[in-house]
């Protein structure tokens, strides 16, 4: 028996009666009866169940305590009559929901800053430390735009949609499950980003996209922020792209502004001025050290002069007791 079958068959009732016909109401009850006879669509709205639960009564009823999915589903099975002969198979059944979500596509955005610098990660409330888009699966008959525009409103309070554009956006297969984020750019670092759910999403917060790994062993996170390479495991099949089109945009910000009338005015001439002075620098060393590697004696006879040729670096030469010698 798997670890997963002994805590379902060792939960109690705990959820209070009149909480859990409310929840079950709104969720379960009202299902078409075709689609009650699916088990796979049943855990589905366990689960919209089980977030209602945790969202509006874990933290406002007294009585109401924190549970995860499986014993929420242990309860609904318990309390529902035409569930709970299928009870002994509860955990074959919760395995076989988990393994057809992994199936599901899920859509969302990646939001970068104005200026492209960074980069907006949730964190779930069930990852201790982990980061990703906010993104979600799709609901039926639902198209990909609107599924994104839904989930990163649910887990960010932020609306997508002005800035949204249908084909821009990065696919990755993940786990055998599609996963597909539009790019949304030039979105203000000052955005207040507020949930709409309360239990899902911990926290929202923007991230420095030259800090983030570009692969496992990348050590960068670590050395700027603290954080492991592995905090961002679902990020790290997108960061490449992400980084790629940020420096091309970029690239083409600085060719623009190489362009524009007033920047080649103002700051271009400055750039002229200095690159000019600069230039100068250079020739009068170039000239200087063409005369030391050639002109071995000066003027002044008492002037030791420094001959320069790469083996003959450190020796001296005096002019007076050279002349000396061949007397």
């Amino acid at each position: 028996m798997s670890e997963e079958d002994r805590l379902l068959r060792t939960i109690k009732h705990t959820i209070p009666f009149d909480v859990l016909n409310d929840v079950l109401t709104r969720f379960i009850i009202l299902v078409p009866e075709a689609a009650k006879e699916n088990l796979i669509r049943i855990c589905f709205q366990i689960e919209l169940a089980h977030w209602f639960y945790l969202d509006f009564y874990v933290g406002n009823d007294d009585r109401c305590k924190t549970c995860s999915i499986y014993e929420f589903a242990a309860h609904v099975f318990q309390h529902i009559p035409s569930l709970k002969s299928e009870i002994p198979r509860l955990g074959e059944i919760l395995c076989e929901w988990r393994e057809y979500k992994q199936n599901v596509p899920t859509y969302g955005a990646i939001i970068l800053s104005e200026g492209l610098t960074h980069v907006l990660l949730v964190q779930s409330y069930w990852a201790k430390a982990s980061w990703g888009f906010p993104k979600g699966k799709v609901n039926e008959d639902e198209d990909p735009a609107h599924c994104a525009i839904r989930e990163v409103y649910e887990e960010t309070g932020f609306d997508i949609t002005a800035y949204l554009n249908q084909d821009e956006y990065f696919e990755s297969v993940i786990n055998d499950q599609l996963a597909r984020l539009y790019i949304i750019k030039n979105v203000p670092k000052s955005t207040e980003f507020k949930p709409r759910t309360r239990c899902e999403i911990k926290a929202c917060s923007w991230f420095a996209i030259s800090d983030l790994p570009n692969n496992k062993k990348d050590s960068t996170p670590k050395v700027k922020m603290g954080v492991s390479s592995n905090s961002f495991f679902m990020v790290l099949p997108f960061i490449k792209r992400i980084k790629n089109i940020c420096s091309g945009q970029s690239s083409a910000t600085r060719r623009n502004r190489q362009k524009s009338t007033s920047d080649v005015d103002t700051v271009g001439k400055g750039k002229t001025k200095a690159k000019n002075d600069i230039d100068e620098v250079k020739s009068v060393k170039k000239r200087e050290r063409r005369h030391s590697k050639r002109q071995l004696f000066t003027e002044d006879d008492n002037r030791i002069v420094e001959f320069t040729a790469p083996s003959w670096l450190n020796f001296k030469f005096n002019r007076m007791a050279i002349l000396e010698c061949l007397r």
